[in-house]
């Protein structure tokens, strides 16, 4: 329990730094997979405009992390892996986006770099959980 003398620990959203590095590292994250060729086959998987899928996953990202809920509340009973259970996800596209997401969470410079690490494994997790082969 929060009290004055013990403060809520921050969350690992505040943690990494807020709104702008979710931000930068969403923005890298989509930058990678238009301009590196190691992730044609995931981007093959997305839309020609990626805007609706950098705000949805820096709101995702930004509530998972523990700060603003809006696209929980925006989106009640959503889970990741049903919204994703169409695509023909397979290890090398799940590798893809663990890969693109671990640099650029590393290159967005996050300010807390023990919950980066760890931001990072987890969404790897996630990511190759959805595999279906």
């Amino acid at each position: 329990m929060a009290t004055a003398a013990h403060p809520p620990a921050a969350s690992p959203f505040a943690r990494l730094g807020g709104s702008d590095v979710m931000e930068r590292i969403v923005n890298r994250f989509y930058d990678l997979m238009e301009e590196d060729p190691a992730y044609a086959r995931l981007r093959a998987l997305h839309a020609a405009d990626l805007s609706p899928m950098r705000r949805s996953l820096a709101g995702f990202l930004t509530g998972w992390a523990g700060d603003p809920r809006d696209w929980f509340e925006e989106n009640p009973d959503k889970c990741m892996m049903s919204m994703h259970a169409a695509f023909p996800i397979d290890r090398d596209t799940a590798g893809q986006w663990a890969d693109a997401m671990e640099r650029a969470i590393n290159e967005c410079d996050p300010e807390d770099h023990d919950v980066a690490r760890l931001i990072s494994e987890r969404l790897g997790t996630i990511a190759r959980a959805m595999a279906r082969n």
